[in-house]
């Protein structure tokens, strides 16, 4: 399959993909969705930023569009809660004039909106699984009819937890529903789950999910703790995209949020103790540029799906190698240029050798002075591949690259 257009829709959902630039598959697309569409259960590795979304829902839209009855007939589970809003922004725009219709079942939010959409008959579930079983649980939420469930992001479910209640609701399940699994990672647990609950599944790994996408430069700067916000400042300066940074804490992303912005530079955040509506204003403002820089803990590792990132900082190091993957995933998505920069100190060393042992990927050293002047920049014409697919517009910021100094 080398267009959308090859594949046996509705006139409505081929439409729907045209009217919103789908028209060429993702390797992932292209293997995952025609054996969905046939009926088989599914088991797909990939990098995050290569599109498993829609190669799960264009199949589900595709099989619930052809009769769209009332009441629950898919689920689609997600790790998190920005994660299910995206998905259900997406669901969105394939889903117009199909009849087929959507509740996001998250926590965070008020209960109420989410079960009246459910009570008026949304056929698809696009839910947390902690949020979900407790409608299970006080008998809000039937899955006795459903056809399909997706498990999204699963390794990082299992990760937080959450295999209880995934068994939970796969019980709630018909038995001969179909599965689609879409994980980045097939670990024990994973593949466990995997065992025993799908059914002879199609096996679908698209590139190396355990190493950062080839088009991601990954640069390593060791500076002291009380440097590295200066060092921040500087590659703000240097770099005129979009910029998302991860510290480890909320408390050290409230502190750099606020050092920021006291700096004059336009940044939000978004950690576990903001409401939902917070931290949905936060990404809304990331994505339309209205905030040049968003601060996150690895609660939007994989919960952020935003086009256009050019600049991802690891101001603090990951809990685990692993997390690098999905915190570096942010940019370079869909086939575009990405810039990952870690910080590190001359006290954490090994830990930026375990990740370069574990993932077999080498950070490449970049030296600073004592003034915070960059000795080994990456190449001029890099930055500015970077800057022309970076979705930051501010017209403020388009001249620093031009006179921007580059040491030799």
């Amino acid at each position: 399959m080398n267009q959308f257009s090859e594949l046996p829709l509705s006139s409505v959902l081929q439409s729907n993909l045209s009217k919103h630039g789908y028209v060429n598959p993702t390797p992932v697309q292209a293997q995952a969705i025609p054996p969905a569409m046939a009926g088989h259960d599914v088991v797909a590795t990939a990098q995050t930023g290569t599109g498993k979304t829609l190669g799960f829902l264009i199949p589900v839209l595709h099989s619930l569009a052809q009769n769209p009855k009332k009441g629950v007939k898919a689920v689609v589970l997600s790790p998190t809660r920005e994660l299910a809003i995206q998905i259900n922004e997406t669901f969105g725009k394939l889903a117009a004039g199909t009849g087929v219709r959507s509740a996001v079942v998250v926590g965070g939010i008020n209960e109420s909106g989410q079960l009246k959409k459910i009570r008026e008959g949304a056929q698809v579930l696009i839910a947390t699984p902690g949020r979900l079983c407790d409608f299970l649980d006080r008998r809000l939420a039937d899955l006795s009819h459903v056809q399909f469930v997706v498990l999204d992001e699963a390794d990082r479910m299992l990760d937080m937890g959450f295999l209880p209640p995934l068994r939970l609701i796969l019980k709630a399940t018909p038995p001969t529903r179909q599965t689609l699994f879409f994980s980045a990672t097939i670990e024990k647990s994973v593949a466990h789950l995997v065992d025993a609950h799908l059914r002879n599944p199609v096996r679908i790994s698209v590139g190396s999910a355990t190493k950062p996408h080839e088009k991601v430069n990954l640069h390593h700067y060791e500076v002291e703790h009380d440097r590295k916000f200066s060092l921040l400042v500087r590659l703000l300066k240097q770099d005129q995209g979009s910029f998302l940074v991860f510290a480890r804490t909320k408390h050290g992303v409230d502190r750099l949020a606020k050092n920021l912005a006291a700096a004059g530079l336009k940044a939000t955040r978004i950690h576990g103790d903001r409401t939902q509506n917070q931290r949905n204003e936060a990404l809304r403002g990331f994505k339309e540029n209205r905030y040049r820089v968003l601060v996150a803990t690895d609660v939007a590792a994989r919960g952020i799906h935003v086009d256009g990132i050019g600049h991802v900082v690891n101001y603090d190091l990951p809990q685990v190698p692993e997390d690098f993957i999905h915190r570096v995933g942010r940019t370079g998505r869909a086939g575009a240029l990405g810039l990952a920069s870690t910080f590190s100190t001359h006290a954490e060393r090994s830990e930026i050798r375990n990740i370069e042992r574990t993932l077999r990927v080498r950070l490449e050293k970049q030296v600073v002075d004592s003034d915070m002047e960059i000795i080994q920049p990456a190449p001029k014409a890099f930055y500015e591949k970077i800057a022309a697919k970076s979705s930051f517009k501010n017209s403020r910021f388009r001249g620093q690259n031009a006179r921007r100094r580059m040491a030799v």
